[in-house]
């Protein structure tokens, strides 16, 4: 650059004036660059980190016959070695960073990397991505938590700029991810197809595009200064030249298209063309207007308005990935990718940031393992995992450190005494603040609320004479039972425990008082020993949720409103002669249940994280002192079958022994609940 170029721009500068556009490019481009995409606010800072993950849960349907010669199996036919598909929950920023980073990367280079990745980003200005939930015969709409309406409005709050810088970082890392004969989808639709495809030039070359596929479809849609937009584009890029592709074919008829279109009409060439078109297909182009909208797939409908069908993600997987491969999808909704890539014998990723999202999909995998069980097909066992208290961590010191700040115990304490809208108290050591009539203890950031806390807590407030504590916490432990809290309040002090939710790490949630504390639920089940067979039933759900806690459920339509009051999910409806009716739609504790399984042998495997030295590169593996809830049965709630099995079929154990069973709950709200029961197998 001139030395009178540098000049004129140090003035403006100086004068606080703004660069024009061609200083910027001047500053900010490549020697070799032609064009140089920028918008307001872009870093090209990528965020570098490797939080372990925690497996939540593990998940293997039983196989009918296994091959014990090769170790593979165990004596119930689930998976013990062998690479297992992960279904992670958490912010897909640090997801990304983490595969990239840790040791899990050695994982996926073991499996020949990540050959392909398919991402349905948000790219619709103002969407409400509620979904509908089932109770009883009515249909609710949950909407998105405060969490993901924050990702949301993060992603468009400044517009598309700050739509790209959200895009741009995850691209990168992607791209870092990625084999070297990698290719990456990327679905969009006309409101961001233009700056997508410039932003994947810019991050995998211009020389890697491929195609810009047309999805086309059909349904009504009335405009009325222009033609209907029934189309999305899916940008596709390798990672180099020599990346893996599939050519594939679609039925043809030759009487769709006469022979003279190929100019030699009647000869025996075009009798060779057209025959080898009817037996093989025609080779498919990049415009795709034979897959019909998944509204219109009744039986693959999960209830998200994003949701794509099966027939796409085929296609993708198929032209992009080989069997044995692995597939990555970090915005997986309600898991199409996922179950696409399990029928079509690839490994797969998914991961995404809505806790419903990773229930839902969680839910769709079980349904695959059980279809490809019952036909005899191969299948993988899955986990879910997600970040736990190392992802809280992150997040509480990025805070920190957007105000200069070195995080510690006190301003972690009133953070959530601000979220949860209480004040400061001082000279108590276990009660923070107060609200209202009631004192607040808040938990620690990295470890669950146990009995050995609230038996401090107890004598502390039977000292400080307090009768009424609400106990916040990210985490408790499972013998806090509901009997042990009754016994407590007997006693003379009222427990109310409550989740602090991840929400209460954005500033603009607090502020806004969008931050919701839920109380604890409660489960119980009877477990009946006959001989060395154990049949456990669901007995009890308690649910304390009220409409404070909970106000992101809403009436689908009419005009009917939908409250939540202790528990119980209520229907109000004004009739034309104005007279006020209530219907109850949780009639019953199991309406509020949507899936629960059990583990047979809860402390039979446990809880390891890896982590690497960043010096040596080391990976070190460390005993958290949690087990996994390896699910061994479990019953959900689908569209198709609404029906809830409250008694699981007898388990047989191999020997006798005192053995702990953790059941599991998750309510129709997607909310996880455990209980550990001890059993005696004479």
């Amino acid at each position: 650059m001139a030395d009178i170029r540098k000049n004129e721009m140090i003035e403006l500068i100086r004068q606080g004036k703004k660069l024009d556009k061609s200083m910027i490019y001047d500053l900010f481009a490549g020697d070799d660059e032609e064009v140089f995409l920028f918008w307001n606010g872009r870093n090209e800072q990528v965020t570098n980190v490797a939080l372990p993950f925690h497996s939540i849960e593990q998940i293997d349907e039983p196989r009918a016959e296994h091959n014990a010669e090769l170790a593979i199996f165990d004596t119930r036919g689930r998976q013990l070695k062998g690479w297992t598909n992960k279904l992670i929950w958490g912010d897909n920023k640090l997801v990304v960073s983490s595969l990239l980073n840790g040791p899990m990367r050695r994982a996926i280079e073991a499996v020949g990397g990540m050959k392909l990745v398919y991402i349905d980003p948000p790219f619709a200005v103002g969407s409400d991505f509620g979904f509908d939930i089932a109770i009883g015969n009515d249909s609710v709409t949950k909407k998105q938590s405060v969490i993901e309406e924050i990702a949301y409005r993060d992603t468009w709050g400044r517009g598309i700029s700050s739509y790209l810088s959200m895009m741009y970082e995850r691209l990168r890392l992607i791209h870092d991810l990625l084999a070297d004969d990698g290719s990456i989808y990327v679905h969009c639709d006309w409101r961001v197809s233009s700056v997508l495809r410039l932003m994947l030039d810019d991050v995998f070359g211009k020389g890697n595009f491929r195609n810009e596929i047309v999805w086309c479809y059909t349904g009504p849609q009335r405009s009325r200064n222009c033609f209907p937009k029934k189309h999305d584009s899916i940008l596709f890029y390798s990672k180099s030249i020599e990346s893996i592709f599939n050519p594939q074919r679609v039925k043809h008829k030759s009487g769709l298209h006469g022979v003279g279109g190929f100019g030699f009409k009647g000869s025996d060439t075009a009798n060779t063309v057209l025959k080898e078109l009817e037996e093989k297909g025609k080779l498919l182009e990049d415009w795709w207007p034979d897959i019909s909208t998944v509204g219109r797939l009744i039986n693959e409908f999960e209830g998200y308005p994003t949701q794509k069908p099966e027939a796409l993600l085929e296609r993708i997987i198929k032209a992009s990935s080989n069997e044995g491969d692995l597939v990555g999808d970090f915005f997986c909704g309600s898991g199409t990718t996922a179950a696409v890539a399990e029928k079509l014998n690839r490994k797969w990723i998914a991961c995404d940031l809505g806790r419903f999202a990773i229930h839902t999909t969680r839910k769709r995998l079980i349904g695959v393992q059980r279809e490809r069980c019952k036909a005899g097909q191969d299948y993988r066992a899955f986990e879910v995992l997600n970040l736990g208290k190392y992802e809280r961590q992150f997040f509480m010191d990025d805070m920190c450190r957007s105000i200069g700040n070195i995080r510690n115990e006190e301003q972690y304490i009133n953070l959530i005494l601000e979220a949860y809208k209480a004040k400061r108290i001082d000279n108590t050591p276990l009660l923070h603040g107060v609200k209202g009539d009631r004192f607040v203890h808040i938990g620690a950031l990295d470890m669950p609320v146990t009995q050995t806390r609230l038996d401090d807590l107890f004598e502390e407030c039977r000292k400080q004479m307090v009768t009424a504590v609400d106990v916040l916490g990210f985490e408790f432990e499972m013998g806090l039972t509901p009997q042990y809290i009754q016994k407590l309040k007997e006693q003379g002090v009222d427990f109310r425990l409550k989740y602090i939710p991840r929400d209460v790490f954005d500033r603009r949630a607090v502020e806004r008082n969008q931050v919701h504390f839920y109380d604890v639920a409660y489960l119980n089940a009877q477990c009946k020993v006959v001989g060395r067979r154990l049949t456990v039933s669901l007995s009890d759900f308690v649910s304390n949720y009220t409409q404070d806690d909970l106000d992101d459920v809403e009436v689908k339509a009419g005009k009917s409103r939908i409250v939540i009051d202790g528990g119980m999910i209520i229907k109000k409806e004004v009739s034309k002669e104005g007279i006020l009716s209530e219907q109850i739609l949780t009639e019953n504790w199991h309406d509020w249940v949507d899936y629960w399984a059990i583990d047979y042998n809860y402390e039979d495997k446990r809880e390891i994280i890896c982590t690497t030295d960043k010096e040596t590169g080391e990976v070190h593996e460390k005993w958290t002192g949690n087990y996994i809830f390896e699910n061994e049965w479990q019953s959900f709630r689908t569209k198709q079958s609404p029906t809830l099995e409250l008694t699981a079929p007898s388990h047989q154990y191999d020997r006798p022994g005192r053995y702990k069973i953790m059941v599991k709950v998750v309510d129709i709200l997607g909310i996880d609940t455990s209980k550990v029961i001890e059993i005696v197998i004479p």
